[in-house]
């Protein structure tokens, strides 16, 4: 059965073709050869916020606000002043990554927003937090909301007013993807929980958290436009985009995110930065997004196009190429405003949710006033870092400490992360007084330092991050071969990745601990010849690790290996050697890769991580569509078309019979856990739809004449720094602007400034509220069976579609997972997991809504401790549960279809 019956979107609309503005700056090289089908409607115009309850009072406040500013002061506030420019209308120094306008006449500072996804970027005195992948790997709802506390508490600290994560997209489709660690696995239910309890965490400390990059931005080769060659197209249909891709981000929506960051790329043929499907449709309509939409880094593109397609703000404010202080928005939106081209309602609603988003933080009172500067790590610099020489020097940083006892829960993250994969003859955990000879240069610091390579842009010593925007600066890195000689008496390290040609006489007893790495991170940089996705090294181990392992393995009979990686490796170099007995994943643990390893390692702890992706015994075990990345291309449009479907990752194993070397979810631990006493109860009668959405009501009116050519000009007196961007024009730039109401913008076919009163699936934030409803509620008792050594268990849910129905689904799909808290051996603990009416539905691509295919039909729900270790199967029409037999989940799936 076709999986999908109507596609999404090639819009016809030209990229821009501005009539205000300079038509050098809005041209695109935009291509076409977008494969068939993949079209859908143009969506105007850009749905008004304000209507979620939850909303409305920031909304009130908000649109009282933005209604006493000036033309010049909303179109301010809408875009950056310009990378690395700080500052622009204000008394204030605004020195982060990106910094909005200011409204300073009324109090509205410059917003300093930040990256990156684990911590505070290029700051001091902050916490290097384990990465999204790591984050994820830990299966842990608790430990995911703590990091993002902790993370919100460092952010408002700084005086960070919109912090720049989590991420979901990438969702890690393509496993050489260079951002796939920033986000949290290969899977839409665990990337869906990391947002949420992030959100939650990050947003309860008055910080505005922004889930990113919407939406298909699965690897960084050609993501981005430049003037001359065109990013790729993301072809994905309409039911892939809604049950995998945007799965996450309707959950971060549902749980208020305050911003979301659109992506570089097009999505079927046209560029996310001013596609109207994504914005106007599916995020503020269909998923009720109450906040603002702001662009990536540069991916702003057009000026009129992407206003009405429903972007609220441009970052950083440049051009693709920041030269000269050119903008599409800023300057040339204030005449766009003037001439008529943008409607005051939707230059009104850009502002209004720029300002709401602040309400709704309650950042309007007691916030901090920013007090770093990512442009320089010393007291003083510059105030307009750009504007050299014209800028005197001032205080910048005031390196105030933020970390307070955040290293607790950063190596409670790294630590129950730590996914064993393999331990014969138990050889972990070891004893302190076995002889430990330690391999790779993973295991130390980079001796230059931790922070030596800019963003981390090598793969020198300890790897606890990928590269990029990503990043946090270590104030220190706690490295593993630090914590292993606190623990063992007698450690030898050889600080190579090449094994010693002169070794001491290896003795049976000897254990040899191997670290291998694996790195990709932003095309910012290319590293080793890998241009940001994995494409030089493959899912092979950097530095010839493969082979170090090898040559250990036939020296010592008893090799422990380390893996701090970004993703999944082919191990079959070297994995069924007699002598690599054990294996770790670490994934990449920041600041505390030391003590949190080595107290896995000497069983203080037992190893509680699991997979965040599967673990293939090839390359080719995955469809060409998500091994194969596109690494040359030529002014065209390359074509990314998602042929695979919904089926990523161990959907795509379980569907074609292909047994992965570790499956989806898998760890191990020192001790045993059985599951039992399973219990199955209905909690909500369902529908086959969800009840009829409720109306918006209480939406403001954001009508208004356009205002007098004088609100957009510049105060008497008002000094212009050189390549910075402002909105106020010349006199007679406004004036000739509003003149001009006969030149506006071309509009294309179907453009209205009717408001639409929204989808039969939208209704709430996230969609629907139903949606989220709960269906069913599972019980299951979790014992630790060892006699021996305590332990945390992972119960992980899947759900399996009945075999009768219309729709293709894949063979088994997370749902929910739930993590146990320390068990002492013979003790058991009951865990509950849910399912909501989302997770028994598919999206129906003629109905354009969710639907339950069959009301409480032959569902079964598996309940185990990995994708292929399920030991309980509860089957939703009969309100029972019972053990299941080994794979039976998998063959029962492959027997239905």
């Amino acid at each position: 059965m076709a999986l999908n019956r109507l596609k999404i979107a090639l819009l016809t609309a030209a990229l821009s073709n501005g009539v205000i503005g300079s038509p050098a700056l809005e041209s695109s090289a935009e291509g076409s050869s977008n494969p068939d089908g993949y079209y859908v409607p143009q969506y105007y115009p850009a749905p008004f916020g304000g209507w979620v309850e939850d909303w409305q009072d920031s909304y009130r406040k908000s649109r009282d606000f933005v209604a006493s500013m000036t033309l010049a002061e909303k179109t301010n506030i809408t875009a950056g002043s310009g990378i690395f420019m700080g500052k622009l209308v204000s008394v204030k120094v605004a020195r982060c990554n990106g910094n909005s306008g200011s409204a300073p006449r009324l109090g509205f500072p410059e917003l300093c927003l930040n990256d990156g996804h684990n911590g505070v970027r290029q700051t001091d005195n902050v916490t290097v937090f384990p990465d999204g992948i790591t984050a994820g790997a830990t299966f842990d709802k608790k430990l995911l909301y703590q990091r993002g506390v902790a993370i919100g508490e460092e952010a408002r600290g700084k005086g960070v007013h919109v912090w720049l994560g989590p991420t979901v997209g990438p969702i890690g489709r393509k496993p050489k993807g260079g951002r796939n660690w920033e986000g949290f696995g290969a899977d839409p239910s665990l990337q869906a929980i990391g947002a949420r309890e992030t959100i939650k965490g990050v947003q309860e400390q008055g910080v505005i958290a922004t889930i990113k990059h919407f939406i298909g931005n699965e690897q960084e080769m050609y993501r981005m436009y430049n003037p001359v060659q065109s990013a790729y197209s993301a072809n994905i249909d309409d039911r892939v985009l809604h049950e995998v891709y945007m799965w996450p981000f309707a959950e971060g929506i549902h749980a208020g995110v305050g911003s979301v960051m659109i992506a570089y790329n097009a999505v079927n043929g046209t560029a996310c930065s001013h596609h109207p499907y994504l914005m106007n449709g599916l995020l503020k309509d269909e998923l009720g997004f109450q906040g603002f939409i702001q662009s990536d880094w540069l991916a702003h593109m057009s000026g009129v196009a992407s206003a009405i397609a429903g972007l609220d703000m441009d970052m950083p404010g440049d051009t693709q190429i920041p030269l000269l202080g050119n903008s599409y928005w800023m300057y040339e939106l204030s005449r766009s405003v003037l001439n008529g081209s943008v409607p005051m309602d939707r230059l009104n609603d850009m502002a209004t949710r720029v300002v709401a988003a602040w309400y709704k933080m309650g950042q309007d009172k007691g916030f901090p006033e920013t007090n770093f500067d990512t442009n320089t790590k010393s007291p003083e610099g510059f105030r307009y870092p750009a504007a050299w020489p014209d800028t005197p020097t001032v205080v910048v940083n005031q390196f105030v400490p933020v970390q307070a006892d955040h290293d607790i829960i950063a190596r409670q993250v790294a630590q129950d992360a730590i996914t064993l994969l393999k331990n014969d003859g138990n050889l972990l955990p070891l004893n302190p007084t076995q002889s430990l000879k330690v391999f790779g240069t993973g295991a130390q610091t980079n001796p230059d330092g931790p922070n030596a390579c800019s963003d981390r842009n090598c793969n020198i010593g300890t790897l606890g991050q990928g590269w990029g925007s990503g990043t946090v600066d270590y104030m220190y890195l706690d490295d593993p071969i630090s914590g292993i000689k606190s623990k063992a008496k007698d450690v030898k390290f050889y600080n190579t990745d090449s094994f010693p040609l002169i070794i001491d006489e290896p003795k049976d007893t000897d254990v040899a601990i191997v670290f291998i790495t694996s790195d990709a991170g932003e095309n910012t940089y290319t590293v080793e010849g890998n241009h940001g996705d994995r494409d030089s090294s493959g899912l092979y181990a950097w530095h010839h690790g493969d082979k170090l392992i090898q040559d250990a393995a036939s020296k010592y009979k008893n090799v422990v290996v380390v893996a701090q990686t970004v993703g999944p490796m082919i191990l079959e170099k070297w994995i069924d050697k007699p002598a690599v007995k054990s294996v770790l994943v670490a994934h990449l643990p920041g600041q505390e890769a030391g003590r949190s390893l080595a107290e896995v390692l000497f069983g203080d702890v037992s190893p509680n991580g699991h997979l965040p992706y599967s673990i293939t015994k090839r390359e080719e075990d995955l469809p060409k569509s998500v091994t194969s990345l596109i690494n040359e291309e030529f002014l065209n449009q390359a074509q990314d078309t998602y042929t695979e479907g919904l089926y990523i990752d161990y959907r795509w194993l379980n569907k074609n019979g292909v047994l992965p070397r570790y499956a989806f979810g898998h760890g191990l631990s020192y001790t045993n856990f059985t599951f039992s006493n399973a219990t199955i109860t209905k909690v909500g009668q369902m529908s086959k739809t969800p009840p009829g959405r409720s109306p918006k009501t209480g939406i403001l009116d954001y009508n208004q004449a356009i205002p007098d050519a004088s609100e957009a000009v510049a105060p008497d007196g008002f000094h212009k720094h050189w390549r910075y961007i402002y909105s106020w024009l010349t006199a007679s730039d406004a004036k000739a602007a509003a003149e001009d109401v006969s030149n506006k913008y071309p509009y294309p076919d179907g453009y209205t400034t009717t408001q639409r009163p929204g989808p039969r699936a939208g209704g709430g934030e996230g969609g629907n509220p139903a949606l989220w409803d709960v269906a069913y509620k599972l019980s299951v008792t979790i014992k630790n069976a060892g006699s021996k050594y305590s332990g945390k268990a992972s119960a992980q849910a899947y759900i399996q579609f009945p075999k009768d129905i219309e729709y293709e689904t894949p063979v088994i799909q997370l749902r929910d997972f739930e993590k146990t808290k320390t068990l002492a051996p013979g003790e058991s603990t009951t865990v509950e997991l849910h399912l909501t009416r989302k997770d028994l539905s598919v999206w129906d691509v003629v109905l354009q809504d969710w639907v339950i295919p069959n009301v409480d039909g032959a569902y079964h729900v598996y309940v185990g401790s990995a994708s292929d270790d399920l030991s309980v199967s509860c089957q939703l029409n009969r309100l029972t549960c019972g053990p299941a037999a080994a794979n039976e989940a998998i063959k029962a799936g492959k027997d239905g279809t």
